[in-house]
């Protein structure tokens, strides 16, 4: 059975001047996670933010703080990032050769452990570690970027990712991440995705009143 629909605001799109103002209203408006978008300049062309501004967050939300790593070599990072504050740590497929490895010690620093996948990387690349996984990732845009246009055959993989848990061959909760919005929403949602990922969406206009209909979307 699929799990209840979850809002994760990527602050990506938030006014990082009233970042804290912005998560509050996150709050009030009912949303489950804060996402937070690493990125390194190497793996994808944008740079945003390491573990210090994660320690910051971590002391002005209740809320979960979901980390997603786009950085090359992330297992040099996952001690930091769980110390900064992440409850959920994800790194992604195409730059981790031992995922298994960085997977169960997500696990054993008592975080959750998640794994993104491009849009060009296949599902089955993570056959072999499925037992591992807490949080599945479909990145629905190339990564890097806010506010870029919606994949739609990524609806396919989403489908099939809802297959695997329906069969009981894996248990992850799963996430879709760009382009997500009042339209796409229930694309997704009807596809077998449980956790919106959305930055534009939220943050551009009344936070409250976005993440309300996203959460009104998601009905369907």
């Amino acid at each position: 059975m699929k799990p209840p629909t979850r809002i994760a605001p990527s602050i990506l799109a938030a006014d990082f001047l009233h970042l804290e103002a912005e998560i509050r209203k996150c709050e009030a408006a009912g949303a489950d996670l804060i996402h937070c978008d690493v990125m390194d300049g190497h793996f994808v062309p944008n740079l945003t933010f390491g573990p210090p501004i994660i320690r910051q967050l971590s002391k002005i939300t209740k809320l979960e703080l979901d980390v997603h790593l786009m950085i090359k070599a992330p297992e040099r990072s996952l001690d930091a990032y769980r110390e900064a504050g992440a409850a959920a740590i994800t790194v992604h497929q195409e730059v981790s050769p031992h995922l298994h490895r960085s997977l169960t010690h997500i696990r054993s620093l008592g975080a959750h452990a998640g794994v993104a996948l491009n849009p060009s990387t296949p599902l089955q690349t993570i056959e072999d570690v499925l037992d591992e996984i807490d949080v599945l990732l479909i990145m629905t845009v190339n990564p890097g970027f806010g506010g870029q246009t919606f994949i739609r055959t990524m609806l396919s993989k989403i489908q099939l990712a809802h297959e695997w848990r329906e069969q009981g061959r894996a248990h992850y909760s799963m996430a879709v991440d760009g382009g997500i919005d009042p339209a796409t929403t229930p694309l997704v949602i009807r596809a077998g995705a449980d956790t919106l990922v959305a930055g534009t969406a939220v943050f551009r206009g009344d936070i409250v009143k976005n993440i309300q209909r996203l959460r009104e979307a998601a009905v369907c």
